[in-house]
């Protein structure tokens, strides 16, 4: 009678593999690309994908600064920040953080608010790397290249 049960093997953390990849952001939609690696983050591409365990892969984006919005969000989407003192609330929209500073907050945003909160996620997030510019300092993990306009163009409807 065992050998016609089937078992689902969850796993531990000292099974899973972690691969490292690396995404170019290039022209890609910011939440295309948010919901792409909010997925590979948490290793729900896996099939050995457990919720409770993180089993997600490595991400290092490059040329967060030059990722695109569609429509008008580029100056609609405002983002909302509070000093902590009494109407010390701040709002910023999108172009003016593209073009700041630190341009790559715009992606991490995203990708962080499509992963779930707690212990879990924060470990999720520290698996991402995202990097304003084409250059990274972590060729030495050699991360294989994942082309996500291609998986954009292959799940669009109709084509």
């Amino acid at each position: 009678m065992k050998a016609l049960m089937k078992t689902t093997k969850s796993a531990t953390p000292y099974t899973v593999e972690k691969k490292w990849l690396l995404i170019d952001a290039d022209g890609l939609v910011v939440g295309r690309l948010a919901s792409i690696v909010a997925n590979i983050l948490r290793g729900k591409h896996k099939p050995s994908f457990t919720p409770h365990i993180d089993c997600g892969d490595n991400v290092v984006i490059i040329n967060a600064e030059k990722v695109r919005f569609t429509g008008k969000k580029l100056q609609q989407q405002t983002y909302y920040k509070h000093t902590g003192y009494a109407g010390g609330i701040k709002e910023i929209t999108a172009d003016k953080v593209l073009a700041g500073r630190f341009p790559e907050r715009v992606l991490e945003k995203a990708v962080e608010r499509m992963i779930p909160r707690g212990p879990l996620g924060r470990q999720q997030m520290r698996n991402l790397r995202i990097f304003a510019g084409t250059e990274h300092p972590h060729t030495a993990q050699d991360p294989q290249p994942l082309d996500v306009a291609a998986m954009n163009r292959k799940n669009k409807v109709g084509a």
